[in-house]
């Protein structure tokens, strides 16, 4: 990275670090924004579609069922960004047969669903702060590369992004040294727990970026950072649960992403950053709503092509389990229902003969089972999940005459 690279303005913000090269200072928040025009519509539209979108979330017969599946989905998006290879199939799959099941990408997945969990998990008394996003992170780290890089401790050496051979002088962005970074830190903290008179919104996206700006940790900054988008929208009252996939228009996006991010640093254009993150806001919370309802109509229609008055009274239950982790083994069903082993067993061949579930490849002894349609729901593919033709039901264990 180099002087030259910044405006006039930011050089200011510029400090000495390692070998001589420069390392870039985000100044504290609030930046002086002017937002009018395109960007107050941009606002307004993204505050509508969150309000359509925490509405239906309200309306859902269940909405933790729902929210786990939606969070599931964020995990492997906001995951893959940083290279993990893992979708949303392994990941639940994975879940189901812990503690024995092992991989790298899948385990770093589950850490962000766990790491999401703990952040919004009940009981917690002490405002959101540095010690909370610490947690996150050794969360994160926890059992996967980057472990040995001291999670929970702040980065003790300099880091840079952007540069393939590994020299500082050919990085895009160096954040600031590593002996600036609690005073940076400190200052992040100040802005996360005082407010200012910003839109919500607004307010987010500028700790989104200074939190990405700063770079205090030796691995795994991004998820950090998408999950605190995530953890405000919920905490500031946005949105009922983490259901917007905000991930998901970052990977689509990646490389406008990066760019926006480092134009504030090296231009000051927060007009084009906030731009980009209002347009992501709105965009994923239209598509989730649509995915929400979609979601609402497939369980809908699951309970009712398992309700019939010969059929086990067991199975809608477990239908309900499907949107919150859609796999189950035996012995997972035989604890979400409360059931032997036999009857586990019967009530899962039962949705498999009616298509609600497929057998997947077994792992070991454990026989695996997916439900798909509910997978492609929230992974948002096209097409909606196709009705499989079945005979009447009747009770798992019974005969028709």
């Amino acid at each position: 990275m180099r002087r030259a690279d910044f405006a006039a303005p930011q050089c200011a913000h510029l400090v000495r670090t390692v070998g001589g090269g420069v390392a870039f200072l985000p100044p504290p928040l609030p930046p002086g924004i002017s937002y009018a025009g395109a960007l107050v519509r941009l606002l307004s539209a993204a505050e509508r579609a969150l309000g359509e979108l925490a509405g239906v979330g309200d309306a859902l017969p269940s909405p933790h069922l729902f929210t786990r599946a939606l969070v599931r989905r964020e995990a492997v998006l906001s995951s893959r960004i940083e290279g993990t290879q893992a979708t949303l199939s392994e990941l639940v799959l994975f879940e189901i047969e812990r503690p024995g099941a092992h991989s790298g990408d899948v385990q770093e997945v589950a850490n962000y669903v766990t790491a999401m969990e703990y952040l919004l998990g009940p009981g917690r008394d002490a405002p959101t702060g540095l010690w909370l996003l610490r947690e996150a992170h050794h969360i994160l780290l926890t059992g996967v590369r980057g472990e040995t890089v001291r999670p929970v401790q702040f980065r003790t050496s300099q880091n840079w992004l952007g540069s393939t051979a590994g020299d500082i002088e050919e990085a895009s962005y160096v954040p600031p040294p590593p002996e600036l970074v609690r005073d940076c830190l400190d200052a992040f903290e100040h802005s996360l727990q005082r407010r200012h008179d910003l839109p919500p919104l607004l307010e987010i996206a500028c700790l989104h970026y200074q939190f990405e700006a700063i770079h205090p940790f030796h691995d795994g900054n991004g998820r950090v950072g998408r999950l605190l988008v995530a953890l405000l929208l919920v905490e500031w009252g946005l949105l009922p649960g983490p259901i917007l996939d905000f991930s998901e228009y970052i990977e689509r996006h990646r490389q406008e992403y990066y760019d926006r991010l480092l134009a504030v640093s090296t231009t000051g254009d927060w007009a084009g950053w906030l731009t980009f993150f209002l347009e992501a806001v709105g965009t994923q919370a239209r598509d989730v709503l649509r995915r929400a309802r979609a979601l609402r109509e497939l369980r809908d229609d699951y309970r009712s092509r398992v309700t019939g008055v010969r059929s086990s009274s067991l199975l809608p239950r477990l239908v309900d389990a499907l949107f919150e982790t859609p796999a189950l083994t035996i012995n997972s069903a035989r604890d979400v229902l409360s059931v032997t082993h036999r009857a586990a067993t019967l009530n899962i061949e039962k949705l498999v003969e009616i298509g609600l579930l497929v057998e997947v490849a077994p792992t070991g002894r454990q026989r695996r089972f997916l439900a798909d349609g509910v997978v492609r729901v929230v992974n948002g593919e096209a097409g909606s999940p196709k009705r499989v033709a079945h005979p009447t039901l009747h009770a798992p264990g019974t005969t028709t005459s």
